[in-house]
């Protein structure tokens, strides 16, 4: 009996090159026999393995083969506990060809092709560099950022359009918005750019912040297309500003399209109720901590509507692992950023850091580990010395326990022994606990968080200090879209929903917003040359008045800066800093010179150092000394 062939999805186009590829077709592919294929497509050369998923109805009861380069192969296939999966192994040869391979299905005298791209690799890709110590990160929730194409505002399929006055609903935002303000972001001085998630978070209720993703391969279409997010790095690239993803491995959203059936009964963690995470960090490196307490962090939900993810299920973590990977690939990313990290299981996901880093040695990712006990976080850090072995392969940490000590000490006029400036001395004496200091991102709030203008109380020169502690300590710097404006929350009683604000386009006619965004302009713009706060060591002095002072150094410049944050005027007292600034001062070596005279780095005045420098309340210093 002649075989009856059919072409599935046959709306999918593929080029054979990577750069002609258009995902987003896929989306409204539709077939009889496949409803889905992930990942959407891969590349010759890669490292990672490639273990493709495919959905259609009784998908499982059909043999498969792959017609095309006998370089790529299937080496095996694997059936799920549901009858409508597969996941079939395919091995690519690195002498492959690039071009569209076909995945051919038989059952009896049945028979049907789905198209799958094998495209060829950026020149360079493996070796990609990341966001490092010389970079400034601008934080982006892109929903609430600009609304520069109204006609995605209301999109068929997703249940939320838009309504810019809820607190908890979309206001508009999308990725021609991001694009809209490049020049902008790229003359404040920042480099790269963390947007909060994109991908398509379907949930009838509270998507805007995308973090219950319902599809892993797809750019919301309120936000754009994936082509739409490809195009967006590439043009922030030809302005110098790198691209961080932020990525959600831990839970998905309800909505989810899986989880109306899903591939192994175990894909997700069930309970016989809905159970709660004990958000209990502590567990993970407790020796004394009981298997019920473990296994409640690890597998209870983030949310009644965030699903927990098992990455002790090999199929679900190689998803995950291969996903990552997929959007660094076709995206051209530099970096990811890891939300809610500890509350995945800890020995899979140190699994999946190591095969992100294989296929990219160089990219870094940073993971958000929400704690201010500092030893805690440094347990989540690579390399850390912890004594019950684990290491996570987790380059970056986000430093929580700084950012409290700004936001609690840099408020406070009156202090005690422990109070005021002292809380920021003492976060960064802590250094000796963490394993790689320079690698941890640095803030004063983010989307999660009250808007550091509300905490200072709106204090324009404490703002000041705050960005200028934040562009000169060490690490990673990253401030949350319009700080450097002053911006504070729409309504501090509506918590996320209130601080999550939309960008003031009209920026330029608040002559507060304009006077905050010129000093952080000089002063981030300056940074990207200061290798001495790039890299260089650290020495700090304390004092009981509400002052700090700290110098960072490297072999070709000294950087001083001194803070005064309290109600007094302050001189500076430089004869303090003799066993630093004198010469042949044995931190900076026997030749060193005496530091006697630098430039102001926001003024570009001279200091002179040799006669007494006064500080006026709640105000900072920032001196440039240039060796060679």
């Amino acid at each position: 009996m002649k075989k009856h062939i059919l072409m599935a999805a046959a709306a999918l186009t593929f080029a054979g090159c990577s750069g002609n590829f258009n995902p987003d077709s896929v989306a409204d592919a539709t077939s009889e026999q496949v409803a889905r294929v992930e990942p959407l497509s891969w590349w010759v050369g890669m490292n990672t393995p490639l273990q493709v998923l495919v959905q259609g109805p009784e998908i499982s009861s059909y043999q498969v083969n792959l017609e095309g380069d006998s370089r790529v192969d299937i080496t095996a296939v694997h059936k799920a506990d549901s009858p409508n999966y597969l996941f079939i192994d395919v091995d690519v040869c690195r002498t492959a060809s690039p071009g569209t391979y076909y995945f051919v299905f038989t059952k009896g005298d049945e028979q049907f092709k789905v198209p799958y791209e094998i495209a060829a690799r950026r020149e360079g890709s493996a070796a990609r560099k990341s966001f490092t110590t010389a970079d400034l990160i601008y934080l982006i929730m892109p929903d609430r950022f600009v609304d520069a194409d109204p006609n995605l505002d209301c999109v068929p399929r997703l249940y939320e359009g838009v309504d810019k006055e809820a607190f908890f609903g979309r206001h508009g935002g999308d990725i021609a918005g991001i694009r809209s303000q490049l020049d902008y972001i790229a003359d404040l001085g920042a480099t790269a750019i963390w947007n909060t998630p994109l991908l398509e978070d379907n949930q009838p209720e509270g998507s805007y912040h995308g973090y219950a993703c319902t599809d892993y391969y797809h750019i919301d279409r309120r936000f754009g297309t994936n082509e739409d997010y490809r195009n967006l790095t590439s043009e922030a690239h030809e302005k110098g500003l790198k691209m961080i993803m932020d990525i959600v491995t831990n839970h998905c959203g309800s909505a989810h399209w899986w989880m109306s059936d899903m591939p192994f009964k175990d894909w997700v963690h069930l309970w016989p109720e809905y159970t709660h995470s004990n958000c209990c960090f502590s567990i993970l490196n407790d020796p004394h901590a009981s298997d019920i307490d473990r296994e409640n962090m690890e597998g209870g939900w983030f949310d009644t509507s965030m699903p927990d993810m098992n990455l002790d299920n090999p199929f679900v973590l190689q998803y995950f692992k291969q996903w990552a990977v997929w959007w660094i690939e076709y995206a051209d990313l530099d970096g990811l950023r890891v939300d809610t990290y500890p509350y995945n299981e800890k020995y899979p996901m140190s699994e999946w850091c190591k095969s992100v880093r294989a296929e990219y040695p160089h990219i870094n990712i940073v993971g958000e580990v929400w704690t201010c006990n500092v030893p805690q976080l440094a347990y989540w850090q690579a390399g850390n010395p912890n004594r019950d072995g684990f290491d996570s392969n987790l380059p970056s940490i986000m430093d929580f326990p700084l950012q409290a000590a700004i936001c609690q000490g840099m408020p406070r006029d009156t202090v005690h022994w422990d109070e005021g400036m002292v809380k920021i001395y003492d976060a960064i004496s802590n250094d000796l606990y963490y394993h790689d200091m320079s690698n941890m991102m640095i803030f004063p709030g983010n989307h999660d968080t009250d808007r550091i203008a509300d905490v200072l109380n709106r204090s324009v020169p404490r703002q000041k200090i705050v960005m200028t502690l934040i562009g000169t300590l060490r690490g990673i710097p990253q401030i949350l879209y319009a700080d450097e404006l002053m911006a504070v929350s729409r309504d501090l009683s509506q918590g996320h929903g209130g601080l999550r604000i939309d960008f003031p386009l009209d920026w330029q006619e608040d002559a507060t917003a304009v006077e905050v965004h010129d000093y952080c302009k000089t002063l981030f713009n300056w940074r990207k040359g200061a290798s001495a706060v790039h890299d260089g060591k650290t020495i700090h002095f304390l004092r009981r008045d509400n002052t700090y002072a700290y110098f960072r150094y490297d072999e070709d410049q000294v950087v001083f800066v001194y803070v005064n944050n309290s109600r007094r005027n302050e001189t500076i007292p430089w004869a303090d800093y003799a066993e630093f600034t004198s010469e042949g001062a044995s931190r900076r070596g026997a030749d060193a010179p005496a530091l006697t005279s630098g430039v102001n780095v926001i003024t570009g005045e001279t200091v002179d150092f040799s006669a007494p420098v006064k500080v006026s309340p709640r105000s900072c210093i920032v001196v440039d000394f240039k060796l060679r």
